[in-house]
């Protein structure tokens, strides 16, 4: 099949690994089954044999394999599929027609809904098509109705049939009638319709409407005043928020980008003349690559499903932008009231089983997309890990943490994890990591990288999220729970007081990573380490990536003699460019007296032989040390060095002390001499190594000269 799995991966069964990728090859055509009469027998069906082995399936381009799936003569496979996929993925997904897209709803269901997926990861998305990456939000979340012409769900109705819904479920149900929705339910109601709606009139060939112009919207939010006050109005029901979660106070209408909310708050609607006139809307359009926007036609229920919202626009947008719909009924969702959002279109909606794991690598956030995933995120109770990586979400970041916090708030919250990263932020780092761990105090694992300094100057936060005081604020960070915690910072020196705010608050820290950290002296860094040393007694793993470390030896002396840590890494950190015969001996002295310390990485430091042969000295009969693993890679170590060094290790007799790591080094100048001097180290310890073209480092060779 030429493929050749990720060298990350770890494979525990090859067997199973095998079935899998010729599970995927025969489902995307490119394995060809007709050229082998043992595939084609009639008897023997290659996805269903190979269906029961399949742990991870990736979905590609324009949903390729989805239609397949559904099919009802692959009916078997997906039930197994159901009971054996754990994690769906989906890569450089394309534009995609409604067949494609109902297919996907329906596999979505039945894998996750009724299955055991609990982990999807969208990869490599640069231009998201807003309905169907929604599409995977919802159903992510749990969220199910069957698309316009589709067939019931099979599985639905044996579950149902001869039980009453619990009182929980009942909760749940999106009808009118039904108790009030938190927003994460409104919100996917809401954006289900639309989409419903727009694929019922594509399939029945409808002709596409006039655009809504600023003097037609608000004609059509005068008439729908108007018309509600013929309606029924909803029975006043008891509101399901779980404790901690904010609900927006209702507003007057107004222009500012802050509010999207209606002028009233119950069914009957106020006098157009004694409203606050809003400032006209600018012009919609329909999805990507189709023309046209829909207008309010007639007084029906099922064509005023949308129209229960009054859609407000941001009035600082440009004139002549176009948003499309979705977006502005999520914008209408946020912050609306919700009397407003009764859709009688969805009372048999029902949320069912969501995923734990969320996953977006490089999927850019559109303003809607960015509210549909902050509003589901605000009750999403089972998801346990959320990844958000290059989504460029911008300002949306202060919708996250108060999206975050109503999150928290809930109870049976599992969220451990969180990694975050992205090119800019308009919170500088620390501020961002000080507001996290205040929104989820009982995150485990926290890791995140921002690569370019904030250009923040008093920041407009969006919509209800808050003035940035009420997100970052001054206060004391409440003790939480964070065991791991990554740092990817910008370049630019950093306050230190704000990160030993945040180490103090984490007594329960075991792995700190500091990646590209920069303080405006030793004296800061000194003082990270001393809070580090006061407070976070259970620290085991301590990580420091490119930093500048040549000015702060005593420092790192200090770090070598803590009895607490088992694992230090200096990668890249410059930590022999100044007074190497000095510090050498001091490092190796601070290392013999430590018998805590498991592990030490070494990588890109410039060691060379002379400070390789000083660590021998390590594992010298009078030392106390119990180093087990010791990473020198990338450290302009020649063959002759590395033969001395295994020389000198089987002169002590140190047992086998572990793993030596010994990547990217100049063992190519003597073949011979670095084969006889592995040779002599694998007696002593397992060693990793690779055939590396040395000439590549000439330039780092010419600047140690």
């Amino acid at each position: 099949m030429k493929t050749r799995p990720s060298s990350l991966e770890s494979v525990t069964c090859w067997r199973a690994k095998f079935m899998e990728a010729f599970f995927s090859h025969v489902l995307r055509g490119t394995i060809d089954v007709s050229s082998d009469r043992r595939l084609c027998d009639q008897r023997f069906s290659p996805l269903l044999h190979s269906s029961r082995h399949v742990r991870q399936l990736t979905i590609c381009n324009m949903l390729q394999g989805a239609t397949e799936l559904v099919a009802e003569p692959n009916r078997r496979v997906l039930e197994t599929l159901a009971s054996s996929l754990h994690t769906l993925k989906f890569r450089h997904l394309l534009f995609s027609d409604v067949a494609a897209q109902q297919s996907l709803r329906q596999l979505l269901h039945q894998l996750i809904h009724h299955g055991a997926v609990n982990q999807v990861s969208l990869y490599s998305w640069p231009v998201p098509e807003s309905a169907l990456f929604i599409l995977i939000l919802t159903m992510s979340a749990g969220f199910w109705q069957p698309g316009p012409g589709g067939p019931p769900c099979r599985l639905c109705g044996e579950a149902s049939r001869g039980r009453a819904p619990s009182r929980d479920e009942g909760s749940l149900l999106l009808g009118s009638r039904r108790p009030r929705r938190d927003a994460a339910e409104r919100c996917a109601a809401a954006l289900m319709a639309s989409r419903r709606k727009s694929e019922a009139k594509q399939t029945a060939r409808a002709s596409p409407a006039t655009r809504v112009t600023r003097r037609s919207t608000q004609e059509s939010l005068t008439a729908g005043g108007t018309d509600s006050n013929k309606r029924e109005p909803l029975p006043p029901a008891a509101s399901h928020e779980a404790p901690g979660t904010r609900r927006p106070p209702s507003a007057p209408a107004t222009t500012s980008s802050a509010s999207a909310s209606s002028s009233t708050s119950s069914s009957k609607r106020a006098p157009a003349s004694s409203a606050p006139q809003p400032k006209p809307l600018k012009r919609f359009k329909r999805a990507a690559g189709k023309k046209g926007a829909r207008t309010r036609q007639g007084c029906g229920a099922e064509s005023e499903d949308l129209y229960d919202f009054v859609f407000i626009v941001a009035g600082e947008k440009e004139d002549g932008e176009e948003m499309e719909i979705g977006e502005v009924a999520c914008g209408a969702l946020d912050g609306s009231d919700p009397s407003c959002l009764g859709l009688p279109a969805l009372e048999a909606s029902q949320r069912f089983r969501s995923i734990s794991t969320l996953e977006l690598f490089t999927v850019p956030l559109s303003t809607e997309a960015a509210l549909t995933l902050c509003h589901l995120l605000s009750s999403w109770v089972s998801l346990e890990s959320l990844t958000l990586s290059y989504n460029g979400l911008g300002s949306n970041i202060f919708r996250l943490l108060d999206s975050l916090r109503a999150l928290s708030g809930q109870a049976g919250c599992r969220l451990r994890a969180l990694h975050l990263s992205d090119l800019f932020s308009p919170l500088p780092i620390l501020e961002l990591t000080r507001a996290i761990v205040r929104a989820l105090p009982l995150l485990r694992v926290l890791s995140i990288r921002v690569d370019h300094p904030s250009q923040r100057d008093n920041p407009a936060v969006p919509g209800n999220a808050g003035p940035p005081s009420n997100i970052i604020g001054d206060e004391e960070i409440p003790e939480n729970c964070l065991e791991q915690l990554e740092m990817g910072f910008p370049r630019g020196a950093q306050p230190a007081p704000l990160l030993c705010s945040v180490l103090k608050a984490s007594g329960s820290l075991q792995q700190l990573s500091l990646d590209s950290a920069t303080f405006a002296s030793p004296q800061d860094f000194g003082l990270v380490l001393q809070t580090l040393k006061e407070y976070n007694l259970t620290l085991k793993r301590l990580s420091f990536h490119d930093m500048n470390l040549a000015d702060c030896q005593s420092e790192v002396l200090f770090l070598l003699q803590n009895l607490t840590l088992q694992e230090i890494t200096f990668s890249f950190c410059r930590l022999f460019e100044k007074r190497p015969a000095q510090f050498l001996p001091e490092m190796v002295a601070a290392m013999k007296g430590n018998s805590t310390l498991k592990g030490l990485r070494l990588p890109g430091n410039r060691l060379g032989n002379a400070g390789l042969l000083a660590l021998a000295d390590v594992f010298s009969e009078d030392s106390s040390s119990s180093l087990c693993q010791l990473d020198i890679s990338s450290n302009c170590i020649k063959p002759d060095g590395l033969l001395e060094f295994a020389k000198r290790l089987e002169r002590w007799g140190r047992g086998a002390f572990g793993h030596l790591r010994l990547f990217q080094n100049w063992l190519d100048q003597d073949a011979v001499t670095a084969r006889e001097a592995i040779r002599r180290l694998r007696a002593t310890c397992h060693v990793v190594s690779d055939s590396w073209d040395s000439s590549q480092a000439f330039a780092d060779y010419v600047s140690t000269m």
